[in-house]
């Protein structure tokens, strides 16, 4: 073996002409010849695949980069655009931007089969805690047929939007909630009972038109004796625009029957009304509700939705 001192000392002309004075290299044969075709096919495999994947990489970074642009550009939505969840039985998933605070309130005049009149006033307040977390207060008025108005079980609930845009049901929420016996179970303004409830939301969206699916179940406290123990509802509400600030909704709606010593037979209706969108924070509403089975008053209704503004101010 050639020491490496005698390498370094060898002129570098003469150190890349070693094979020359290499007295057992052999000529190339043809096998040796298929073998460099080989390699030199395997090498252009690997460089067009190399190629590919760059190719690949790059396109999916432009992608990429178009995708981020058009999301820069979509504007946000205005935390004070109104977002009605009256008149409607059905509520949607949608949540009122955090630290902004929504009011609704309207009024509700029922007519029974016997024909005696009820009414209800209903006023709720909605504040924004997370982006996907509101705060719901609603303390009604209700004047039972054949008695004065009174105060009726104010209720508080969180409703959690759970997540955004899936592809079957759209976006999901849930509303747990507590109802306090702050109404009278004598003259029929509550119902003397404290209630633990939870609804589910599904809110899905074609172009203009907005479908909401809530179902929903009841626990209340006592012995049934006011108001049944158990109680569940179920609802599906239609909406969309008419013509300019015109809008238009419809939905069905139904109470499974309940049991126990106030248990009723199930109860199954529609609501019909339009909107007026008077100004991106003030939407107004009016309609009827008609029954298709079971003890549902008619009722006709009236009312609004007015976004405050921000309470950071």
């Amino acid at each position: 073996m050639r020491s490496v001192s005698h390498l370094l000392d060898t002129p570098a002309l003469l150190l890349g002409r070693e094979s020359v004075r290499d007295p057992y290299r052999k000529m190339s044969t043809g096998s040796d010849q298929a073998q460099r075709r080989s390699l030199s096919e395997k090498r252009g495999i690997v460089m067009s695949m190399g190629a590919l994947v760059k190719t690949f990489v790059c396109g999916l970074v432009a992608v990429l980069v178009a995708v981020v642009k058009v999301a820069a550009q979509t504007p946000a939505p205005d935390p004070r655009a109104g977002m009605p969840e009256r008149p409607s039985v059905a509520t949607h998933a949608g949540t009122v931007a955090a630290g902004f605070v929504e009011i609704e309130a309207g009024v509700e005049i029922d007519r029974y089969d016997d024909a005696s009149n009820g009414g209800l006033v209903p006023a709720v307040i909605k504040i924004g805690l997370a982006s996907h977390l509101q705060l719901t207060v609603q303390t009604p008025l209700v004047r039972p047929s054949g008695a004065g108005i009174g105060v009726g079980d104010v209720s508080v609930g969180i409703k959690w939007r759970v997540v955004d845009d899936t592809p079957l049901f759209g976006d999901l929420a849930a509303l747990p909630a507590v109802k306090f016996p702050s109404g009278s179970a004598t003259t029929g303004t509550g119902t003397g009972t404290t209630d633990v409830g939870l609804l589910l939301i599904s809110s899905k969206q074609w172009g203009e038109i907005s479908l909401d699916l809530n179902v929903g179940f009841t626990r209340r406290s006592g012995d049934g004796g006011n108001a049944p123990r158990n109680a569940s509802l179920w609802a599906a509400s239609l909406g969309g625009p008419v013509a300019g600030r015109v809008g238009w909704g419809a939905e069905v709606y139904g109470y499974p029957a309940t049991s126990g010593p106030a248990g009723s037979e199930a109860i199954v209706a529609v609501l019909l009304g339009p909107t007026f969108e008077l100004r991106n924070s003030l939407v107004l509403d009016l309609g009827l509700i008609a029954p298709l089975s079971g003890p549902q008053p008619r009722a006709v209704f009236a009312g609004f939705t007015y976004n405050v503004g921000s309470i950071k101010r």
